[in-house]
Parts: C-alpha cells; structure tokens; sequence
C-alpha cells in the first residue's frame, strides 16, 4: 500500500477541524500549535500536534520538509502593515533544502479574506477587480497574499489564495449582538456583505488541494447577495428575537460600534463562477437563508 502524503495545517481552529475528516483518509496530518493544552483535541481530529509559534521563528525550524501539501489558515498579527507570521513560515519551509530529504511542499493553500478589495460600492466584482485595502487588518492580507505568491512563483510551487467573506455556522453567529437589540444600518445605508457556511469553506480548502490551478485566487462565498442587516434579520428569525432597529448612517456614530463600521463601509458583491468550476464545488448551503436555517 502507497504511504499516505504528509499534509501541514497553520492554524488549527474551527474550520481546520471541520477539514480535517475530508483530509484524513488521503493525507497523513500535521497541525502547527503553540498551546500544549491543545494537543488532544487535535489527536481526536486525527492531527498530530506540531510545537511552534509563527510569531518566533526558531521555533519553526523543524517544518522545512515535513509536508507536500501545507493549508495556511493562521491570522497575520493583529498590528502593522506586514504579515510577520506568514514570513517566518515560508522561511521555514524554505529551509536547508539542500539537505537530502528535505524536499518544498508541492502545494500551499492560503485562506485569506475578501476584505483585500474595501469597498467597491456594492459592484459584484470577480477575482480580477483591483485590491483597495482600507485598514492595516486588509493591507497585512495584502502583504501575506503577496507574499505567498512571488514565494510559490520563486520555488516552484503551487500556490492557491482563498479570498474568503464572512464565515458562519450554527456556532459562528451574532447572536448576542441580536438579543441586545443593537441597531444596524436602514436598508438604504446599509451596505451589502459576503457570506460562506463553514463547512462549505472546509470542502473548498479540500477541493483547492485537488483542483486549484497554480498562483490562482478564488472567491470562497456562497450565491448570496444580502445587506448586512438582512443578515442579522435572518438570524434574529431563526431565534424567534425581534429585528435589530435600524438607524441612519448619519446617526450610526452614536449607535454602532466603529469595529461594526468598519465593515459596514465596504459594500461589495463576489462573483463566484471561478470557484464552482474550476473547483467542481457543489454548495450544501448556497444562500444563508438555507445555512441558518438547516444548521
């Protein structure tokens, strides 16, 4: 029998647990982890735990050559301009690889975010519109994106960047915010969002592996096109709550968040034609009106 190809997973949440039983019967799992007390939850996925933080680079140094196959789901740091996680790990897979047996992956899939294009006005774009990063969270994206690819492109190896909207589940939703009736926008400030279900997003990385043409990036969303506050009435229908009121943009300073604004100035549709074919997926949930009410 054919030993089984060794397969890297950076970042070990939710959505690499989720991947991981499309993974296990073809790849045998690495999952990088810096916490200790996490290590038995990933040997329940079928992960054996790997000690290493992205943020220390010496820690990293026994990566280089431990996998064909390497899924990036870690978050860039949460300050600056630059993703310093996604540097040290490429460096580290880069690693002595004179040395015999210490061999590139073959593929790396990368799960960015569609945060990358700030706001487009609400156009329905694809994966060719112009990145136009608003804050340093889109511009460290924009850092590791291009980091990954001018890498994949400098050593031969197939890189596939998932640019990835909202992520939801049955235990992924603002709930909270909805039973404390915080407002949002009026429907004609409001400012259209991008959703994916998370096991929708866990069999595109899978399919991304099989079929992701080579430095090539995908819009991981559903066919849905709603305004953010039709997706807050979703899940306040899901859980009998009334509908968050709604307010002006011009008095949403003195009601909402400014982190909820952040996201509530970038309006924008994905298209997602590229990924249904060249990634042959079918969607368990196409719209989120079906993923709310089916998970």
């Amino acid at each position: 029998m054919a030993l089984k190809n060794t397969l890297l997973i950076v970042g070990c949440g939710d959505i690499a647990l989720r991947t991981a039983p499309l993974l296990q019967a073809h790849f045998r799992m690495l999952g990088l982890c810096r916490s200790p007390e996490n290590f038995v939850r990933l040997r329940s996925h079928g992960i054996i735990p790997v000690s290493g933080n992205l943020d220390h680079s010496k820690s990293l140094d026994k990566l280089a050559g431990v996998a064909q196959v390497v899924i990036h789901l870690a978050p860039p740091p949460n300050h600056g301009k630059h993703d310093t996680r996604t540097a040290n790990l490429l460096a580290a897979l880069t690693k002595r690889p004179q040395i015999k047996g210490v061999i590139l992956p073959q593929r790396l899939v990368y799960i960015s975010t569609s945060g990358v294009y700030g706001n487009c006005n609400g156009a329905l774009i694809n994966e060719t519109y112009p990145t136009n990063p608003s804050n340093d969270r889109a511009l460290r994206r924009i850092n590791a994106e291009n980091q990954i690819r001018a890498w994949g492109l400098r050593n031969h190896v197939n890189t596939s960047i998932l640019r990835v909207p909202g992520i939801y589940a049955g235990n992924r939703l603002p709930l909270v915010r909805v039973q404390e009736g915080k407002p949002m926008l009026s429907e004609e400030d409001d400012s259209y969002t991008n959703h994916i279900h998370a096991n929708d997003l866990a069999q595109i990385i899978y399919a991304a592996i099989r079929h992701a043409k080579p430095n090539r990036i995908y819009h991981a969303c559903d066919n849905s096109h709603l305004k953010m506050g039709e997706y807050f009435d979703l899940v306040a229908d899901k859980f009998n709550l009334p509908y968050p009121p709604r307010v002006s943009r011009n008095q949403a300073l003195g009601h909402i968040s400014p982190g909820m604004l952040s996201y509530l100035d970038e309006s924008r549709r994905l298209n997602n034609l590229r990924m249904k074919k060249e990634l042959h997926i079918k969607l368990n949930y196409p719209i989120v009106a079906e993923g709310i009410l089916h998970d």
